[in-house]
C-alpha cells in the first residue's frame, strides 16, 4: 500500500509539475531572471504550492503516522549552520544555472530529457560526493 501512495503521490506531483511549467527550465530560468524579461507567472505555483504544504505539514505535525501508516519522521534541527547555508546556495546556484531542481529534473529524466538526465547525473555524483565526505570525516 505504501508503494501504491509513493507512486500515485509522485504522479500527482510530476504532473503538477508539467501543468505549471516548473519542468520547462526556460520557464523556470525566466523566472529567475529579474533583469530581464521576468516571467512573475510561477510565482503563484509556490504560492500555491506553499499553501498545500502548510495545510500538510500542519497536519503532520500532529500525528505519528501517515493514514497509510507508515511513521511520520519530521526534521527537528533548527539551527542554522554552514553546512546549511553552503547547501542552500549551491541548490540555488545549480537551480539558476540549470533551471531544473531535483522534482523537476526527475520529471525530465521521464520524459527522456537530456539535459535533465545531465542534471541528475551530477546531482547523483554530488550527493555520493557529499555522503564519501562526510564518512570520510567520521
Amino acid at each position: 500500500m505504501a508503494i501504491f501512495t509513493a507512486l500515485l503521490a509522485g504522479l500527482i506531483f510530476g504532473l503538477g509539475l508539467i501543468l505549471s511549467g516548473m519542468a520547462n527550465p526556460a520557464k523556470v530560468l525566466g523566472f529567475l531572471d529579474l533583469a530581464g524579461a521576468w516571467d512573475p507567472s510561477l510565482m503563484f505555483v509556490m504560492g500555491g504550492a506553499i499553501g498545500v504544504a502548510f495545510v500538510g505539514f500542519a497536519a503532520a505535525t500532529r500525528r505519528k503516522v501517515t493514514p497509510t501508516g507508515e511513521p511520520i519522521n519530521l526534521p527537528t534541527a533548527r539551527q542554522i549552520d554552514r553546512p546549511l547555508v553552503i547547501g542552500a546556495l549551491l541548490f540555488g546556484i545549480g537551480w539558476g544555472i540549470a533551471g531544473f531542481c531535483p522534482g523537476p529534473a526527475l520529471v525530465g529524466v521521464g520524459m527522456l530529457e537530456p539535459k535533465a538526465m545531465l542534471f541528475v547525473a551530477a546531482m547523483l555524483a554530488g550527493m555520493g560526493l557529499f555522503e564519501w565526505r562526510r564518512r570520510a570525516k567520521g
